[in-house]
């Protein structure tokens, strides 16, 4: 089994474009080398092809969350229609119709660039395997309608004649709302299609300090330093470069595997003919797809924060995980029983206490971010991009206007509160869904105070 996200074991990856070397000077500096600088920097040239943009990355590009995450692109920007309604209840249409146009927007660059991603809008259902997640769905579903959204109801042989799992009870299926995609190749995509447009990508190329320099600002590299009117940080999980914005943001590691490619009749087994995206619906939950090949990439459950909130290769690893996702990913296909698990991996998630991205700019308007996507950024990523343009050409429009882009999560409490309030979280959870997802005094005072924590 390789130690190494799927998506990046690819005899297909680009080369590594050369660092930075000396100084730099443009209109616009991108720092970050993920979706959320590589799609900043893509419409920051599509909105002005005479903009002068330079993008860093201090190892690859897509080499962190933007290369190890699930591949679920979802329309969603506030973390799911849940998170949505519980947070901006009188702004949800308009975020779900901003949502959506945002996932027809990346289908749309997709192909407008001839990006290979194995791009399928096949949509995701949220599966019941407890008889109390079955009632949260139907409530789920009602509420969704009485906002007009359509999501289709499935009862337990509707949803095991999509997908046979003895544990499915029900779900519900978003038709349209979520593509799967390969992330890797998304990224190595939007890169390619940045530097056709002229921007100029350095990887190995880490930024070290952000100061002042005259009317815009400096970053200091490794090797050298950009000069640059105005700055995008997309760092996500890594510690920004405006140390105010840093209480808001703590790395959880996910974990995942990916087995070998299924056979015709081990795929016949498990149905799985309409290849949509799949999730159980419990606090620490498991999300599954196939790839291309049709293997099945199967992940979450475990959410670990290091305390500290350090982000370091040794947390990539976790066998302990790796065998409880294992032993559960044949509880829910025993027909599956023998299959091999090719590859087991980990990585950090930039996380918020309202689980959805939030914006903002520093330094008198010349630098701008978006960070906190919670695990859900594949789609999202692309609206912050436009979200941070929009602040940083001063500009009120549809999506600044928006109560969850003017506000700010809480931020996370110092050590060692942080990691003992995480901790308790993640011990609360796990007993709700012993317990009929019935939640204790403590996560009741959580959801009271709009805080969240999540697998």
């Amino acid at each position: 089994m390789q130690p190494t996200p799927y998506w990046l074991d690819d005899p297909g990856r680009p080369e590594a474009r050369p660092a930075l070397v000396g100084d730099e000077h443009c209109d616009l500096l991108v720092v970050g080398g993920g979706y959320s600088g590589l799609w900043t920097a893509l419409i920051a040239k599509e909105r002005d092809p005479s903009r002068d943009v330079v993008l860093i990355e201090g190892e690859r590009i897509g080499w962190a969350a933007t290369g190890r995450n699930g591949g679920f692109c979802a329309a969603s920007i506030t973390h799911g229609l849940g998170n949505g309604l519980e947070r901006w209840p009188g702004e949800i249409t308009e975020l779900e119709r901003l949502g959506n146009r945002n996932l027809d927007e990346i289908e749309a660059a997709v192909a407008r660039y001839g990006i290979d991603c194995d791009f399928e809008r096949t949509g995701e259902i949220d599966v019941a395997t407890e008889p109390y997640q079955v009632d949260d769905l139907h409530a789920l579903a009602e509420e969704a309608a009485g906002h007009g959204i359509h999501l289709d109801l499935l009862d337990r042989d509707a949803m095991r004649a999509e997908v046979d799992s003895p544990t499915f009870l029900g779900g519900l299926w978003d038709r349209e709302g979520v593509a799967m995609l390969h992330p890797a190749k998304l990224a190595w995509g939007l890169a390619d299609a940045c530097a056709r447009l002229g921007v100029r990508i350095h990887e190995h190329t880490r930024a070290t300090e952000l100061a002042r320099n005259g009317a815009g600002m400096a970053v200091r590299t490794g090797y050298g330093r950009v000069f640059a009117r105005q700055v995008v940080l997309g760092s996500g999980v890594f510690p920004s470069l405006v140390k105010r914005v840093r209480p808001f943001v703590v790395p959880v590691y996910d974990y995942a595997l990916v087995t070998e490619p299924l056979s015709a009749e081990r795929m016949a087994s498990i149905g799985w003919k309409n290849r949509q995206g799949l999730g159980d619906s419990a606090n620490q939950f498991h999300y599954f797809r196939l790839t291309a090949d049709n293997r099945i990439l199967w992940g979450g459950y475990d959410a670990i924060y290091p305390y500290g909130g350090r982000v370091a290769a040794e947390y990539d690893q976790r066998p302990e995980t790796f065998a409880k996702l294992a032993g559960q990913f044949f509880e829910c296909f025993p027909q599956l029983e023998g299959v091999r698990f090719t590859h087991a991996w980990g990585g950090a998630i930039d996380t918020c206490s309202r689980f959805s991205a939030f914006y903002g700019t520093a330094h008198g308007g010349r630098v701008g971010y978006a960070a906190g996507f919670t695990g859900l950024g594949v789609g999202a990523t692309r609206f912050g991009a436009d979200v941070v343009l929009d602040l940083l050409a001063g500009e009120r429009t549809e999506r600044t206007e928006l109560e969850m882009v003017r506000s700010k999560p809480l931020p996370f409490p110092p050590e060692p509160i942080a990691w003992a309030g995480i901790e308790l979280t993640r011990r609360s959870l796990a007993r709700a869904d012993r317990n009929a997802g019935r939640r204790n005094l403590w996560l009741k005072t959580l959801d009271r105070l709009g805080l969240g924590f999540d697998s």
